[in-house]
């Protein structure tokens, strides 16, 4: 049974030996396998991971490497397991951990930066200069689970205490896997400015953070809040989470309705949240002279930018990486206050042992699915559908 040394545990939470965890061989290739269940070192505790969410980012991963970096390099055929939008228990202490108790419930965020670079000193961890820098020969103490380490298709991961976020036992497994997503939305705005209320704002693309922003915006007093969209079914989903406009990019020329709701003078705030190849653009003719852009996704190509327009017309454009500066801790506290429903973008839930069925699912966004969550430990499966 697991017992390390300098490590506190619970027998009310009795810990195995080895764990199940999937791992990424080739390219699109995960194998469900076994692995060491690993132990915390200082400031760090093990998490039983009892729910994770998929995030598109984790199909990139999968599918083509970056943004992940282990070792140095690409993530195939090195032992590394995927997945970041996860909650759960926490069950060993390690060395010196007296912030967290076992048995309190968590979400994580992703990044624990190095705490001494210019970036992490600054409170802006996601940038570390260390990234993924950690745990060999060159130990930084960084720590991006999922990106860098271990990430939580897996029953089990380390977590820096840095990067939890407690939660009531009130929020259900589903809905706290979704708080780093509202975290990034909420990030983003902090970036743009943070004081929001009364400001206008648009959300371009209505995925995960797309539909977060939205009710983020409009939690903190955005007036009003637009979404664009090519779908009307999201686009509905966007009203429900507080959108006071919703423009389907399909049936009418975006830029020139955000204007016309706006009274023609464009808005103060656009989060771009599509990735698509024009986004930049549109964004840049959407909001007013010195109004500035939030850039969330990862577009696929290189994007021709007219970087002409955003000089002349004083535009500030920010680019954002995951749900840094606490930004999560705030988007919790929302959601237990229960200023807007993020359960409204969880759509399907399956087994861990169903990973690829889940995989499939988000990725052909079969039965419009937004949200995929993997159950783990103890849950009755929602909605589980047999491996194809």
């Amino acid at each position: 049974m697991y017992q390390p040394d300098n490590v506190k545990t619970s027998s009310d939470f009795p810990i195995p030996d080895m764990m199940r965890a999937w791992v990424l061989g080739d390219p699109d290739q995960l194998t469900l396998t076994t692995k060491l269940v690993p132990v915390p070192k200082r400031a760090e505790v093990l998490v039983r991971i009892d729910a994770v969410a998929i995030c598109a980012t984790d199909l990139e991963i999968i599918h083509h490497g970056p943004p992940a970096s282990i070792q140095g390099g690409q993530p195939f055929n090195k032992n590394f397991t995927p997945g970041h939008e996860y909650m759960g228990t926490v069950v060993a202490l390690g060395p010196g951990v007296d912030e967290y108790r076992i048995g309190q419930r968590v979400t994580v965020e992703i990044h624990a930066g190095c705490g001494q670079c210019k970036r992490c000193r600054e409170g802006m961890y996601t940038a570390c200069h260390n990234y993924g820098l950690n745990y060999g020969d060159v130990d930084k103490g960084h720590r991006a689970n999922g990106f860098t380490t271990d990430g939580g298709f897996a029953e089990y991961a380390i977590n820096n205490i840095n990067t939890l976020v407690p939660i009531s036992d009130e929020m259900s497994d589903e809905e706290a896997t979704l708080v780093v997503t509202a975290g990034t939305a909420m990030y983003g705005l902090t970036e743009l400015g943070g004081l929001v209320a009364g400001e206008s704002v648009v959300v371009t693309g209505p995925g995960p953070i797309g539909l977060l922003g939205v009710a983020v915006a409009k939690a903190l007093g955005a007036n009003p809040v637009i979404l664009t969209g090519t779908r009307d079914n999201r686009l509905q989903i966007g009203r429900e989470l507080g959108a006071d406009y919703v423009i389907n990019a399909k049936k009418e020329d975006p830029v020139a309705a955000v204007r016309k709701l706006n009274g023609g003078k464009g808005v103060d705030y656009v989060i771009e949240c599509s990735g698509a190849p024009e986004a930049v653009n549109e964004a840049a003719r959407m909001v007013n002279r010195g109004g500035r852009i939030c850039l969330a996704a990862f577009p696929g190509k290189p994007a021709e930018v007219d970087i002409a327009h955003i000089v002349r017309n004083n535009i500030y454009v920010y680019g954002i990486r995951g749900e840094g500066k606490s930004a999560t801790h705030r988007a919790e506290a929302f959601m237990a206050q229960k200023r807007f429903d993020a359960t409204k973008v969880h759509t399907h839930t399956f087994a861990l042992e169903d990973l690829p069925t889940a995989l499939k699912y988000a990725r052909e966004r079969i039965e419009d699915a937004i949200k995929v969550v993997v159950k783990t430990h103890g849950h009755a499966v929602l909605n589980r559908v047999a491996a194809e």
